[in-house]
């Protein structure tokens, strides 16, 4: 427990044996459950999930095994908590968790996600270039600036949980982005908080020829039925105001889209949740 609220932390792993040891014994004190999700593992990465929670799933994709490891935390607790995703390959810092989940504890957001501000010195180029494509794309679709979009650190609040729609998911290495479109169209206040980037010869298992075409087409459809669902359950002058400047963008000038694309952020921000 952390200032009256129970944490979980959920760790999705697939063929993390060499890191996952580590991970497990670097988890603060303060964390009350601890989930790891086998994800299909050939090394033996279950088996080192000791003294706590197992899923094992199939080789479903990161996005499914974080899915299954907030869902059995639903199971776990009885009462208010946040649950924190950390990878299971040692990229992510736990001593950064403390100021992750510090924004939900005290009232400021539903969800908050790292922010990797040293990544330049130390991620490989090509993901850079990819990164910085995606992060666009992201704040296009959530209507809000999104500038580290692929760092999978995150802690969000058992209320996001609860109301979560568990049947409409990404089960790929896309799910970071999915995840922060469907809080913006659902109003649940996001912060980014700094954590420290480690690379120490980690295998990325993202195919970049693949993944920044597929998840750069899921960004551009879910911004659309992002607009249009809100139009139609939330509607206001403003989506009328996004509208009118999209069309126009298309049809005379493409200055036009840049006055859609703030009053969709006005839209989003006018629908964002209180968090008490």
């Amino acid at each position: 427990m952390y200032d009256g609220m129970m944490v979980g932390v959920v760790i999705p792993a697939r063929n993390e044996a060499e890191h996952l040891a580590e991970v497990l014994s670097t988890i603060p004190d303060f964390v009350d459950k601890v989930v790891v999700v086998d994800d299909g593992s050939t090394d033996g990465t279950g088996k080192l999930a000791v003294n706590v929670e197992l899923v094992t799933l199939t080789g479903e994709g990161v996005g499914a095994a974080i899915d299954a490891g907030h869902r059995r935390m639903l199971e776990l607790f009885d009462q208010e908590f946040v649950s924190v995703v950390i990878a299971g390959d040692g990229q992510m810092d736990p001593s950064d968790m403390e100021k992750l989940i510090s924004p939900i504890i005290e009232g400021k957001a539903h969800h908050s996600k790292g922010e990797r501000l040293d990544r330049a010195g130390k991620m490989p180029f090509y993901r850079r270039i990819g990164t910085f494509l995606l992060a666009i794309l992201t704040t296009l679709a959530c209507g809000q600036n999104i500038s580290d979009p692929q760092c999978g650190y995150t802690a969000t609040s058992s209320k996001v949980l609860k109301t979560w729609d568990w049947d409409r998911s990404w089960k790929g290495y896309g799910y970071p982005n999915w995840w922060l479109m469907r809080l913006a169209e659902n109003g649940w206040r996001i912060k980014h908080v700094p954590v420290r980037a480690i690379y120490s010869g980690q295998r990325s298992g993202i195919k970049v020829s693949t993944f920044l075409p597929k998840v750069s087409l899921m960004l551009l459809i879910g911004l659309h039925s992002r607009i249009i669902r809100n139009t139609i359950k939330k509607p206001s002058i403003v989506l009328v105001i996004t509208w009118a400047t999209y069309l126009t963008g298309w049809l005379y000038h493409p200055v036009a889209f840049l006055i859609a694309h703030i009053t969709d952020r006005v839209h989003v921000r006018n629908i964002l949740r209180d968090t008490r």
